[in-house]
Formats: C-alpha cells, structure tokens, sequence
C-alpha cells in the first residue's frame, strides 16, 4: 500500500502530476505545472496572475492564486478572495463538465463577493463578477453544461477604468 504523499512540513499534499483541469493523473504521467501552494503574492499580483490563467483557459490554476491570496488576505478581505476562488473553481467545474457543482460553486462566489460592491478593494469588479456568476449559474442549469463548455469564460476580474485626459 502506498503511503499518502507529504510535504516538507509533513502535510498531506499529493506529489501525482495533474491535468490542464486540475485532475490528478496517475504517477508517472506527464501532467502540466501546478501552482505552488505556499505563495504569497500581493493583492494585485495575484488578481494580474490569476487573469492571465483565466485569459488562458487555466480555471483550475487560479482558483490555486487566488485560494493562496484568500488565506493570506486580511480578515476584513477573506470573504472576497473566497468568493473569487470559488468563481475559478466553478468554471473548472464548468470544463469539467460538472454542471451542479459549478452553478453551487457560481451561486456561492456571487454571495461572497456581494458584499463588496460598493466598494470593492484593489478595483475588482464585484459588481460585473456577482451578475456574471449569477447570469452563468442560470445558463448552466437551464442549458447544461455542455452547452456552454466550447465558450471562452474569461471574467474580468478588476474594473478597467479608461484613462483620463
């Protein structure tokens, strides 16, 4: 019987490679390269970093930055970064093809990231974020999942504001 794979601090971590999704896949196999779950990233380092994953089709690899800011966040932030984690991880699910599990995820991000409208730290768009989860957690379970799956789901998570002038 194997036994369950450690990090250095003797933390359950699993050492098997993972696909572009985020599944694990059998030891050996070629697989993509994950995040490294002990980062620290400034705020707006890690909401640049996890767009660039989204702009890329790499759901799975920014829920992993923006889970690392959300345990690394400020009390006063955590519920954001885990409402914008739980938005990453729904659209995983989404190309997963876990319809019910990504509209859950949806539906959670939009109550954590809520709160924040009025104003929203680091110019995230937590107003456009909480529609585009809602609006997406409708359309999969009206639709399914596989009716969306060939969409490019790139939410923009800060507010781009035109320059002045």
């Amino acid at each position: 019987m194997r036994q369950r794979d450690r990090d250095p601090q003797g933390r359950a971590r699993s050492a098997r490679p993972r696909d572009g999704l985020g599944r694990p896949l059998p030891y050996g196999s070629p697989g993509v390269e994950c995040m490294d779950e002990g980062m620290v990233l400034a705020p707006m380092e890690s909401l640049a970093q996890a767009q660039r994953l989204l702009d890329d089709a790499r759901p799975f690899h920014a829920h992993e930055v923006l889970e690392a800011a959300w345990k690394n966040a400020p009390g006063a932030e955590r519920a954001l970064w885990k409402g914008l984690a739980q938005l990453a991880v729904g659209l995983t699910h989404l190309r997963r093809g876990n319809g019910t599990g990504a509209a859950a995820l949806l539906r959670r991000a939009h109550d954590h990231i809520q709160p924040y409208i009025q104003q929203p730290p680091y110019s995230v768009a937590a107003e456009q974020l909480t529609h585009y989860a809602t609006d997406l957690a409708t359309r999969i379970e009206r639709d399914g999942p596989d009716a969306i799956a060939s969409e490019q789901l790139s939410p923009q998570l800060r507010t781009i504001r035109a320059p002045k002038g």
